[in-house]
C-alpha cells in the first residue's frame, strides 16, 4: 500500500509553518511515513522549502475554488491551517476530499482550524452574554448553530460548513479550535503570533498600549509549542486508522491557562516600556470603532477576538493522547520574548 497522502495549507504562517516544522520532525512512524506537502502561493516559498528538502505544491489561492478542489482531491488527509474565516474554500477542500474518496474507495480526513472567539461573548454591544466554561466534550456543534442563527460570523459560518459538509460528503473532519496562542513559532516564514502581535504593533505604532473595553473578560491560552502537538496527536490518530470523535462531534480545545483582556493589555504595556519602545505603561481603553481602526480588524471581530469572554477545556484533546507541558510561567515570559522578537524583525528604533 502506497504511503498516505497529506497536504498542508497557510505553511507559511504562524500556526501551518509551526505544524510543517514539528509534523516533520515528528517521531511517530505512520507521520514519518506518510507523504507530507505544504501548499504555497509564491514560486519563491516553493523554492525555500526545496532547498529545505520539503516538498510543495503551487496554488493561486484559496479564493480559487476549482483549483483548491482539485488539488485537495489528490490527497488522503488535508491539515487547513490557511484561514478560518474563508466558508467557500472549507467546502472545496472536503469536495476534493470527497473526490478522492470515491476514487481510492478509502477513507478521507480534513483536520480544519478555528478559533474560540466563535464562543465568545458580546459585552460591549451587550447582545449576548456567555458565562460557562465549554468542554469540547460538549455539543458545540448544536452552540455554534445557534450563535449564528442570531447573528453570523464568518470564523463560525466555516466552522458549520466543515461540520454539515464533511458528514453529508462522508469525509471525517477534526476541528482543532484555539484560544490565544502565545510564544514564538518554529516555522520558516511568520514566526509570531496572531492577538498577541497585533496588540504590540498597536503599541509600537501608537506610542501606548489599548485594551478594548474594560478587559475584565477572560479568555484562555495555549503555546504554539503545545498547539501543534494536538495536530500531530489527531494526525497520528488518523493515519493509525482510530475511531477519534469527528464531525459535529470533531471540536478539539486546545488550553493550558487563562487570563484576562486587562492582564494580557497590561503585560505588553509593562515590556515595551522595560524595552524603552513606550513611554509609559497606562493601558488606554477604546471602544471598538477605535479598536478596528488599531487592530485592523472589523468591529466584530474585534469584539468577539479581543474583548469577549470565551473559555474552554480541552478535556477530548487530553483523552486521546495531547500533553502540553507549558506553565503559566511561559505565559507571562512570552510578552517579552515577543516585544523583542518584532523589534529585531522590524527594526524599531528606542
Amino acid at each position: 500500500m502506497s504511503a498516505p497522502k497529506v497536504l498542508l495549507t497557510g505553511a507559511t504562517g504562524y500556526i501551518g509553518g509551526s505544524v510543517l516544522t514539528t509534523l516533520l520532525a515528528s517521531g511517530n512512524p505512520l507521520i514519518k511515513a506518510a507523504k507530507i506537502t505544504a501548499l504555497v502561493r509564491k514560486q519563491e516559498q516553493v523554492d525555500l522549502l526545496k532547498e529545505k528538502g520539503i516538498d510543495s505544491a503551487l496554488f493561486s489561492g484559496l479564493d480559487d475554488v476549482t483549483g483548491v478542489r482539485d488539488i485537495a482531491s489528490q490527497y488522503d488527509v488535508v491539515i487547513h491551517t490557511a484561514s478560518s474565516f474563508d466558508a467557500p474554500a472549507a467546502e472545496a477542500l472536503i469536495a476534493g476530499l470527497e473526490d478522492r474518496k470515491k476514487k481510492t474507495g478509502q477513507q478521507t480526513s480534513l483536520i480544519h482550524t478555528s478559533g474560540t472567539s466563535s464562543l465568545g461573548d458580546q459585552p460591549i454591544r451587550g447582545t449576548f452574554a456567555e458565562k460557562r466554561v465549554f468542554s469540547d466534550k460538549d455539543d458545540i456543534y448544536t452552540y455554534e448553530r445557534y450563535r449564528e442563527d442570531l447573528e453570523p460570523y464568518p470564523q463560525r459560518t466555516t466552522d458549520l460548513v466543515v461540520f454539515e459538509k464533511g458528514e453529508a460528503a462522508g469525509v471525517k473532519a477534526y476541528i482543532v479550535t484555539a484560544p490565544t496562542i502565545y510564544g514564538i513559532g518554529n516555522g520558516l516564514f511568520n514566526r509570531t503570533s496572531i492577538q498577541i502581535d497585533a496588540v504590540i504593533r498597536a503599541a509600537q505604532l501608537d506610542g501606548y498600549a489599548v485594551r478594548v473595553g474594560s478587559g475584565s473578560e477572560e479568555w484562555d491560552n495555549v503555546h504554539i509549542a503545545d498547539l501543534v502537538k494536538l495536530y500531530e496527536t489527531i494526525l497520528a490518530r488518523v493515519l493509525a486508522g482510530d475511531d477519534l470523535p469527528s464531525n459535529k462531534n470533531g471540536v478539539y480545545f486546545a488550553e493550558t491557562g487563562h487570563h484576562s483582556w486587562k492582564e494580557l493589555s497590561d503585560r505588553v504595556a509593562k515590556e515595551g516600556k522595560a524595552l524603552g519602545y513606550l513611554k509609559s505603561d497606562v493601558v488606554r481603553e477604546v471602544g471598538l470603532k477605535d479598536g478596528s481602526a488599531k487592530l485592523h480588524v472589523p468591529e466584530l471581530v474585534v469584539e468577539l477576538g479581543f474583548a469577549s469572554r470565551s473559555r474552554t477545556q480541552a478535556e477530548k484533546s487530553r483523552e486521546i493522547g495531547w500533553a502540553p507541558t507549558k506553565t503559566r510561567q511561559d505565559f507571562e515570559d512570552s510578552f517579552l520574548e515577543e516585544w523583542k522578537f518584532l523589534a529585531k524583525a522590524a527594526k524599531w528604533s528606542v
